[in-house]
């Protein structure tokens, strides 16, 4: 071995006092060691513990607080040569002593005040009247006048009396051609715009001899009859009669005549009928007369128009 050398590299045998002084050495490493494991299996044993049954961490912590608000102070006024004065609870400071408004729980109807007058007065609401018809209409001067004195006053109607939309037929005693009528029904459809034509004779014009039939089904009493056209100016007259079938001829002495023959001035007419008391089963509206706008000529004959027909009862 070289000097120096503590071990033989052939054999492996130790220099002399080589062992000796190395095994103090070797001892201290493995205590060193077995130290080093033992520490490290009781820190893991700990760490083990620890984790197991963990404990709540306490952290305390300091929260500054803000500080209360200062109660403002309310500075009383002071009168020039007098000590102040404490305001009473309710006022306003620098208003007196003014108490607030009071809120009303109920409703306050405006009142309406009355020009010149002090004095206030509540609107009343009235209720609508209910609806009445027009009283009677001139429509042939002195003779709707004597219709108007025969029934001693005019009569106020609500409603018109209600017909069967088949009670309008035409009246054509003399047989004239049944082209020269339109259909009665429209008469009394309710619609203005729509209406019953009768066609003027061009040989016989302006004389005529037709009309419009109403039957009223049963017995009733009627004070006024409403007209609407749009060929004013004929001449019209109202019949009726108890029967319970209308006359063959307008000259029959059944026929009861309720008013005068008269010409329709406007287009809207309320003709007021006589024997109001008395109840008939049958009118007809007798058409005697076109006016001269509707004659027409031989080639092309007019016609007049009954647009509307209402019948009004005895109130």
């Amino acid at each position: 071995m070289a000097a120096g050398q503590n071990w033989c590299l052939q054999c492996g045998a130790g220099a002399p006092g080589s062992l000796g002084a190395r095994g103090w050495r070797s001892a201290a490493a493995v205590a060193v060691a077995v130290a080093a494991l033992v520490l490290g299996a009781a820190a893991a044993g700990y760490a083990a513990l620890s984790k197991g049954t963990p404990r709540a961490q306490v952290v305390t912590r300091t929260v500054a607080q803000t500080p209360p608000p200062a109660t403002p102070t309310t500075t009383t006024p002071v009168t020039p040569g007098g000590a102040a004065s404490t305001p009473k609870a309710g006022s306003v400071p620098g208003l007196g002593s003014a108490k607030p408004p009071k809120i009303p729980l109920t409703a306050i109807t405006p009142k309406t005040a009355t020009p010149g007058k002090t004095k206030t007065s509540t609107p009343t609401s009235t209720a609508p009247a209910a609806s009445t018809t027009p009283s009677s209409t001139s429509t042939g001067g002195a003779s709707s006048g004597e219709h108007a004195g025969a029934s001693g006053e005019a009569e106020s109607q609500s409603a018109a009396i209600l017909l069967d939309t088949d009670a309008a037929s035409t009246y054509n005693p003399y047989e004239l051609p049944a082209s020269w009528f339109g259909d009665p029904s429209l008469a009394i459809d309710g619609d203005p715009t729509t209406a019953w034509t009768a066609q003027v004779d061009p040989t016989t014009a302006p004389t005529m001899a037709e009309g419009l039939l109403i039957d009223l089904k049963s017995k009733q009493k009627v004070s006024s009859l409403k007209l609407i056209t749009t060929t004013p100016g004929m001449t019209v007259q109202v019949y009726a009669t108890k029967g319970t079938t209308a006359p063959t001829s307008i000259t029959s002495p059944e026929w009861t005549a309720l008013t005068r023959s008269e010409v329709v001035k406007k287009k809207h007419a309320r003709l007021t009928l006589r024997d109001s008391k008395k109840a008939f089963e049958y009118l007809t509206l007798w058409i005697s007369k076109a006016p001269a706008s509707a004659v027409g000529t031989p080639e092309a004959p007019g016609q007049v128009s009954v647009d509307e027909v209402e019948l009004f009862p005895t109130s």
